[in-house]
């Protein structure tokens, strides 16, 4: 890491620095240096990449491939994800701070997104209408919609970026990719596969900068539609853009979700389960289980385990693989925890263990945290601190665990443990949730849609729905008589 990357951006085909020269330093968390210089690319930079998106989808190679051609094209990328994930994992890592073990895994994991969406391609139909006049045959097309403008934060990159542009391209789109400003190198090098794997020009275009990047991008009358994942300020802005092109819109958001445990179930299971929602990714996760809510039978137990295990979790150079939680991704992150974590003990809530940097790491690293909340008017509670804290609350009856997990403006994920199948039954559905986990949690596949409700956003990602939400249906009405349609003129 003591030389310098100089990065370029992928724009029709061509690896380009901005039009003005304009660079930034990207930092990485493990030693506080620069690492990589990366392009502010400029309004017209945005232009350009959007403009060759819009040529690729009317014309050239790619408008002309049949599904079964993209198909084998994602499936190429697909697998040189699965052979390059040790480098794209190490970038991720040293960019974002996040376990190498972990980056290294996803970015393998992540081939079997593109694979499916692979197989996706040639599978998305129409249907033939019973339409209620005689002599006409009406059928319905699935049509790609355009441009895509894909937008993601640096967390979980390769996953992010999987979930969207996977099913944009198996359905005929074109995408422009704007990358996080806070780790932008792994996407770029991300964007060498895509060449690899036999795209054509413009098909995907990576673009990097800050957030006039991003308005440039949603704002683009040739975006068809933007699919965004990141904070609620953010999105707010996004969808004002959106006004002026009238693109379709999805958000993935953020969330504060409840892991509920009742008093029958299974305490290592629970605890476990717990332990990987929370600590996991530092806590730097959408889906993180950073809402405990406990029955108050067990609570003392479960707690004391929980206590226990962050205090033997191994904090230290992500890179290195004894190290079980890593540094946190930005400066702003760890200040924001820090004015949380004392506002969450001036208004009652009780420190088990953590609270405070680790002695002698410095930088950007955080003890993993677990609060004692003795109500959940505490602004803790329901403010995403993308870290690892967790609030616990406790609880006597099942609606009020219900109660509980939806008192939250968010709506993304939730875990509930218990050994009885008809209580799961009954809490899965009446909790407000995108997704839930029963009897284990954060747990993704390409098959299951990904998204949430309320404050967390609205679409989904993932799954074979995502097919359906990149296309539209155009409706054919076919003639299928003889005879010379009526004179409108004549009466009969």
């Amino acid at each position: 890491m003591d030389q310098i990357r100089d990065c370029q951006m992928l724009i029709d085909g061509d690896w380009v620095a901005a039009s003005d020269g304009a660079v930034f330093e990207s930092t990485s968390p493990i030693t506080g240096k620069a690492w990589a210089r990366i392009p502010e690319a400029t309004g017209a930079d945005v232009d350009r990449a959007v403009r060759a998106a819009d040529r690729a989808f009317t014309s050239g190679p790619w408008a002309s491939m049949t599904p079964s051609q993209r198909g084998k094209c994602l499936r190429k990328l697909g697998d040189l994800l699965a052979e390059k994930s040790e480098e794209l994992g190490r970038a991720e890592t040293i960019d974002t701070g996040k376990m190498l073990k972990e980056t290294r895994w996803q970015a393998k994991y992540i081939a079997e997104f593109f694979h499916f969406y692979a197989g996706a391609a040639d599978k998305i139909a129409g249907e033939v209408l019973p339409i209620d006049k005689p002599d006409l045959l009406v059928f319905t097309n699935r049509e790609p919609l355009g441009v895509v403008a894909a937008i993601v934060p640096w967390n979980s990159q390769l996953f992010l970026v999987a979930v969207k542009i996977g099913p944009a391209l198996a359905a005929g789109n074109t995408v422009v990719l704007k990358a996080s400003e806070h780790a932008s190198v792994a996407m770029l090098d991300f964007g060498r596969l895509i060449e690899e794997a036999g795209f054509p020009p413009g098909v995907v275009n990576i673009v990097t900068g800050h957030n006039e990047v991003g308005k440039a991008l949603t704002s683009h009358p040739l975006v068809a539609r933007i699919s965004f994942t990141g904070g609620p300020n953010a999105a707010r802005a996004i969808v004002r853009n959106s006004a002026e092109n009238f693109a379709e819109v999805s958000l993935e958001l953020g969330g504060k979700s409840p892991f509920i445990v009742f008093e029958d179930a299974d305490i290592e299971s629970a605890v476990n389960g717990s332990v990987a929602g929370i600590f996991g990714a530092t806590g730097q996760s959408c889906v993180a289980g950073s809402r405990l809510i406990v029955h108050e039978s067990v609570a003392d137990e479960f707690l004391a385990r929980m206590v226990a295990t962050a205090r033997a979790i191994r904090i230290g150079d992500p890179l290195a693989e004894e190290t079980q939680m890593g540094p946190l991704c930005t400066e702003g992150q760890l200040k924001h925890i820090q004015r949380q974590v004392a506002l969450a003990q001036d208004e009652g809530g009780k420190v088990l263990v953590g609270g405070k940097q680790p002695e002698g790491l410095g930088g950007t690293y955080y003890e993993p945290t677990i609060i004692d909340c003795p109500s959940p008017n505490l602004t803790i509670v329901d403010t995403e601190l993308f870290g690892p804290v967790l609030s616990v609350l406790r609880f006597k009856t099942e609606a009020e665990a219900i109660a509980l997990a939806n008192q939250s403006v968010h709506g993304l994920a939730a875990g509930i443990f218990t050994l009885n199948g008809a209580r799961a039954m009954r809490v899965a559905r009446a909790v407000r949730a995108g997704i839930v986990w029963v009897n284990t949690y954060r747990v993704v596949s390409p098959i299951a849609a990904f998204g949430g409700v309320k404050g967390s956003g609205y679409g989904r990602e993932s799954g074979f729905q995502a097919m359906f939400d990149y296309t539209r249906p155009k409706t054919v009405w076919v003639n299928t008589s003889s005879e010379p349609i009526a004179n409108p003129f004549v009466m009969r």
